[in-house]
């Protein structure tokens, strides 16, 4: 007996028509939510893919007047140049010195802020302690810095004041090495601390009411809630910002240290981003920072992708 065989397709090969056709459905249905994405795609093509060509100039001997295609190709010797150099090395050094000790002493501040600003049951009294905290992130470091500079100087700043009340000598803060780092930390804190906690806030907000219910039943006080409860329930959040902020390892940024360094200080407030600055844009040696560049963001991918897979070994949603 013969058994008529299907003339159409098997099942399987219509799959990737019928996939194709509900995507498109799905973009034509949320077109406009779609639209949306279109400026945010410019921004990124214009201003973080597009420059990307200009990586090139690091194996290049870049000049003005030939203009990239045209200027003498040179491998890597403008690496060579960079590892050999002694400047290097002591930039590299004060960055990385900055970023750890933001680590070990800024990065904790919001967690803690959050956590107190939690706990605080008056709204109006929360709201306005927010809204002081929050203030000095919208003020530049142009005009920050200036406020810096005058709460410490030693003649006439507040603080040295308050130590010659204590019978103290004044110390001139930014000017000396030692008490340099400490005020670039204490004034970075100042600034952003308090918006960093928005964050956490929200974290906090998606617990359940019902863990600290259940804690208090048992006889938990307010510090083993927060150990037990409020820590637990934004650990998600550490861990992603904890990613994020190792990724800026190699990246101080160049307002802050702009804005508060000085000649007397170079040696610990010289970065890499200050480098480039002076090196790159004032000497137009642009194929030296090019590659310094190029370095800083590798070093800086390394760090994400370990650091996310470090978070995701031990139990944590990573970035990716």
């Amino acid at each position: 007996m013969n058994i008529p065989q299907p003339t159409g397709l098997p099942a399987e090969a219509g799959m990737p028509a019928r996939k194709k056709s509900s995507f498109w459905k799905q973009v034509s249905r949320n077109r406009f939510l779609y639209m949306l994405l279109v400026p945010v795609a410019i921004y990124l093509l214009v201003f973080k893919y597009a420059p990307m060509f200009g990586e090139i100039i690091a194996f290049k001997n870049y000049r003005l007047a030939d203009g990239i295609w045209n200027s003498p190709w040179v491998g890597f010797e403008q690496f060579e140049k960079l590892f050999a150099s002694r400047e290097f090395y002591v930039v590299l050094k004060n960055t990385l010195l900055l970023n750890l000790y933001h680590l070990l002493f800024a990065f904790p501040v919001p967690i803690l802020l959050a956590i107190l600003l939690n706990e605080v049951r008056v709204e109006w009294y929360k709201r306005t302690l927010q809204n002081l905290l929050y203030i000095p992130h919208f003020i530049s470091w142009v005009v920050l810095g200036s406020i810096v500079i005058a709460l410490l100087s030693p003649s006439t700043g507040f603080v040295n004041y308050l130590l010659k009340g204590f019978g103290l000598e004044p110390i001139y803060f930014m000017a000396d090495k030692l008490w340099w780092p400490v005020s670039f930390i204490v004034s970075g804190i100042w600034k952003e601390a308090g918006f960093g906690t928005i964050l956490y806030l929200a974290a906090m907000a998606s617990i359940d009411p019902t863990l600290y219910e259940a804690a208090r039943m048992d006889g938990a006080s307010k510090l083993r809630q927060t150990w037990h409860v409020t820590l637990p329930g934004i650990r998600s959040t550490i861990a992603i910002l904890l990613i994020l902020q190792v990724g800026k390892m190699m990246d101080v940024g160049f307002e802050q240290v702009y804005a508060l360094r000085n000649d007397a200080v170079t040696s610990v407030a010289e970065v890499i981003s200050t480098f480039v600055y002076t090196r790159g844009l004032v000497n137009l040696q642009y194929s030296y920072t090019t590659a310094l560049g190029l370095f800083q963001s590798l070093i800086a991918l390394i760090l994400v992708v370990s650091v996310n897979r470090i978070i995701k070994a031990m139990g944590e949603r990573g970035l990716w």
